[in-house]
């Protein structure tokens, strides 16, 4: 299979990559320039193309068989301008299916996020996919503008697409600034680690097990008929923030402090985020959160 990835130098991509090239597919990957990096270390190169989403033609991506989709612009706090998530989490995207149409490519999987369901997600015990969207921040407000607008490209052009609304992503080659790697690096110093009440209830994913899934719907993609369809992505085990970060300082034997309450809760904060029944799961390969972390 020849794939064409966006954000292979990314957190997920990383991951993607790496088992893509280790399955024997044939990736054609985007990167901003040639100093863009993987988060982790690849054991084998992709075919690079160095450009913009936008600036990508149909000849640049002749003969890919499947367009997978991680690239995403500021998923973290603080977010950029709702203007620059927009001009990057949509109208760069649309122009690189369209070239993609134009080469050929009928077959289409997407990293969507959570957090497009925003507010709504605490109106609901577990979030179904046809939950108002009500995002709560400029990233979330384009990546489900995204959605609207690449299903209805799709339906349009009678292609072939997979919306992987994926829920929290946590592991190797995240974002030292973002809370799995903050508290990691915390217990292994043997330093306390303030952090909020911890009561917003989260649906936690390892990264590895997330890549793995998209690689596998991205080989199923090419027998199926043209349609469009959207899936959480979960693990169907949500818990607490203070449960979770709890059982990985057991897991790591933390010799200082877990500081709850020390941190105000975010601006506009959602306190839930749980998929419904009519999510895609990944199941871990260990039975609990803590002992899934182990292999990382």
């Amino acid at each position: 299979m020849r794939i064409l990835l966006t954000g292979g130098t990314g957190f997920i991509g990383s991951h993607f990559l790496n088992q893509a090239l280790a399955a024997g597919h044939n990736v054609l990957a985007l990167r901003r320039s040639s100093a863009s990096t993987p988060r982790i270390l690849i054991d084998s190169q992709p075919d690079w193309l160095d450009r913009q989403l936008d600036e990508v033609t149909a000849r640049d991506i002749e003969g890919c068989d499947v367009l997978v989709h991680l690239a995403a612009h500021s998923v973290q706090y603080p977010f950029d301008s709702l203007i620059e998530c927009l001009r990057w989490n949509l109208m760069a995207v649309l122009a690189l299916f369209e070239q993609a149409r134009l080469a050929g490519i009928r077959n289409f999987i997407v990293a969507g996020s959570c957090f497009e369901y925003g507010r709504s997600g605490e109106r609901f015990a577990a979030i179904p996919t046809d939950a108002p969207l009500e995002p709560a921040n400029s990233y979330a407000a384009s990546k489900a503008a995204a959605s609207v607008a690449l299903c209805q490209w799709a339906e349009e052009h009678q292609l072939n697409l997979e919306m992987l609304r994926v829920f929290h992503v946590y592991g190797k080659g995240e974002s030292s600034a973002r809370f799995w790697p903050m508290l990691r690096k915390a217990a292994f110093a043997g330093e306390d680690f303030p952090m909020t009440e911890g009561e917003q209830i989260r649906d936690f994913l390892a990264v590895e097990d997330v890549a793995s899934l998209f690689l596998g719907r991205a080989a199923e993609l090419q027998i199926s008929d043209p349609r469009v369809r959207i899936f959480n992505l979960s693990s169907g085990n949500p818990c607490t923030l203070r449960e979770f970060s709890h059982r990985l300082w057991l897991q790591w034997n933390a010799k200082g402090n877990l500081l709850f309450g020390q941190i105000p809760y975010r601006p506009n904060e959602v306190m839930r985020y749980c998929a419904g029944a009519d999510s895609l799961t990944i199941q871990p390969k260990s039975c609990s959160v803590a002992e899934s972390l182990h292999r990382i």
